[in-house]
């Protein structure tokens, strides 16, 4: 798993490639929050993710109740289908906001 960072647009975008299962959420979760300065708003990129497990669902959803309550938008983009199907069964796409391309994410939190 690899996870890098850049600033476009206004919004810190961090890219997630390779798995976040059990062995390392927490490795996911604490390289996520560590690019995470002043940001208002974050997107996470996961077209390059191949697998998650619920250690990894739980991992995002507590990055994202962080920046809930500094009033920061979040969203993640560019899932793999199996990865979108995952978030749509375990509902996740009610409690994140999902986009379909890094440029729409981005689009979206500069309005």
């Amino acid at each position: 798993m690899d996870v890098t960072s850049q600033r476009t647009g206004g919004a810190l975008i961090v890219s997630v490639e390779g798995r976040v299962d059990g062995a390392n959420a927490r490795k996911f979760q604490k390289a996520v929050e560590g690019v995470i300065d002043d940001d208002r708003a974050v997107i996470l990129d996961m077209e390059n993710l191949g697998y998650i497990s619920s250690a990894g669902l739980r991992s995002i959803l507590l990055i994202a109740k962080g920046l809930q309550k500094r009033k920061a938008q979040f969203a993640v983009c560019s899932l793999q289908d199996a990865i979108g199907e995952v978030f749509r069964i375990v509902g996740f796409d009610k409690i994140v906001t999902i986009h379909s391309s890094q440029g729409d994410a981005v689009a979206a939190m500069g309005s």
